[in-house]
């Protein structure tokens, strides 16, 4: 369970990457990288093409994390199934020795006998 816990952060942390880098080549007016390698102009060599790529990579990689964030969950989340233990016995304590009350009547006195 623990491999394959690793291996999805391991896949996760890649496409996190990986989008950081493509969000991070797109110019937000549309040049990019079309600008960058192609000059001014969008239209010259097929750099068009350029920003549809960015725009598919950057959802197919959103996209792939979402789902391997989810698969992770639902794969490595389930509880654990532990065998069911013995029930322990239940443990009685020996009733205390009854003892006699003490008497709350006092004795009569017995007269002393004169000493001789």
């Amino acid at each position: 369970m623990d491999t394959i816990f690793t291996l999805l952060m391991v896949l996760i942390m890649i496409a996190s990457i990986l989008l950081v880098i493509v969000v991070m080549a797109q110019n937000p007016k549309g040049g990019g990288l079309s600008s960058t390698f192609g000059g001014a102009s969008s239209a010259q060599f097929g750099v068009q093409r350029t920003n549809d790529f960015m725009e598919k990579a950057t959802w197919t990689l959103g996209g792939t994390i979402i789902v391997l964030i989810l698969l992770s969950v639902v794969i490595t989340g389930k509880p654990s199934v532990a065998a069911p233990s013995a029930p322990q016995p239940v443990k009685t304590e020996a009733p205390a020795k009854s003892t006699a009350p003490a008497s709350t009547t006092t004795p009569a006195q017995t007269p002393a006998a004169p000493a001789k």
